[in-house]
C-alpha cells in the first residue's frame, strides 16, 4: 500500500517561502491524483491543491491561488508544494494523500502521513 511522508515545514515570517515535499514509498501511478491538505488548530482539514499525476493538471483552493504551486517529480516519486508570499493564516499542519478521482474532500483520499508543521509568524 502507498505510504507518504511529508517534510519541509518550518517557522517563517510573513512574505517568506517554503517548499514542502511528499515522498512516496510505493509507486504513484499515472491514474493517481495527489493532493495537499492542511489543518489548523480547531479547524477542519481543508483542501489546498491537487495534481493529476498523468497529465499534470493542477487544482487550487481559492485562498492559495497565485501563491502556491503544486508539482510532481515522476523520477523521484515525490509531490511538492511551493508556497510563496506566506501569510499567518497559512499556519497549519500540511498533509499529502492520494485519490483516483478528483475531489476536494479529505475522506476521498488515503495514504495520509504524519504531516509537516508550517508556522507563519513574525
Amino acid at each position: 500500500q502507498l505510504q507518504l511522508v511529508e517534510s519541509g515545514g518550518g517557522l517563517v515570517q510573513p512574505g517568506s517561502s517554503l517548499r514542502l515535499s511528499c515522498a512516496a514509498s510505493g509507486r504513484i501511478y499515472s491514474s493517481s491524483i495527489m493532493g495537499w491538505f492542511r489543518q489548523a488548530p480547531g479547524k477542519e482539514r481543508e483542501f489546498v491543491a491537487a495534481i493529476r499525476w498523468g497529465t499534470g493538471l493542477q487544482y487550487y483552493a481559492e485562498s492559495v491561488k497565485g501563491r502556491f504551486t503544486i508539482s510532481g517529480s515522476k523520477a523521484m516519486n515525490t509531490v511538492s508544494l511551493q508556497m510563496d508570499s506566506l501569510k499567518p493564516e497559512d499556519t497549519a499542519v500540511y498533509y499529502c494523500a492520494r485519490t483516483t478521482s478528483y475531489s476536494r474532500q479529505p475522506s476521498e483520499y488515503n495514504g495520509w502521513g504524519q504531516g509537516t508543521q508550517v508556522t507563519v509568524s513574525s
